[in-house]
């Protein structure tokens, strides 16, 4: 029930968001030679750099980056704000329920597979015991290795 009201009001969440990220973005007058913009406004204009850039196109009032500011301090926020809002590594993903259930067949599928190639596995392993039980162990490795890639590449061609 929740989630069909967060549904509904996405667009307006997403715009006062917005509105709230832009409310201290560079350009600010706020900023001076005397009190210029140190390390955390530096990381906190990093973060809102696309959006600041998205409405600097429309107005020439907001800029992306604060040219009164400590210089190698605040570079070093704007930097770090960049890198972390905006790298590939801090998105999240969400799945569908239809992902998930996918997801979950095909660990499925995997696990029966996995359990099938064991037993198979394990009788090819007793058969080859009961004939010759001298055999070294890189022997068999290099076999079930073999047979692997034979049965992978028959597997392959099927298709």
């Amino acid at each position: 029930m929740c989630l069909q009201y967060f549904r509904l009001y996405k667009p307006l969440i997403l715009i006062l968001f917005v509105l709230l990220l832009t409310s201290c973005t560079a350009g600010d007058p706020q900023f001076t030679q005397d009190n210029p913009a140190g390390f955390w406004y530096g990381l906190w204009h990093g973060m809102i750099a696309v959006i600041s850039l998205i409405i600097h196109i429309f107005n020439e009032n907001v800029s992306v980056y604060e040219l009164n500011n400590t210089g190698g301090w605040y570079d070093f926020g704007f930097l770090l704000g960049v890198i972390s809002i905006w790298s590939g590594s801090s998105h999240v993903t969400c799945k569908s329920a239809a992902e998930k259930k996918r997801q979950q067949e095909w660990d499925e599928i995997g696990d029966k597979v996995e359990i099938k190639v064991m037993h198979k596995l394990k009788e090819w392993a007793d058969d080859e015991e009961s004939t010759d039980t001298g055999k070294d162990w890189d022997e068999i490795c290099e076999k079930v290795e073999k047979k692997l890639k034979r049965k992978i590449r028959e597997w392959a061609e099927k298709d």
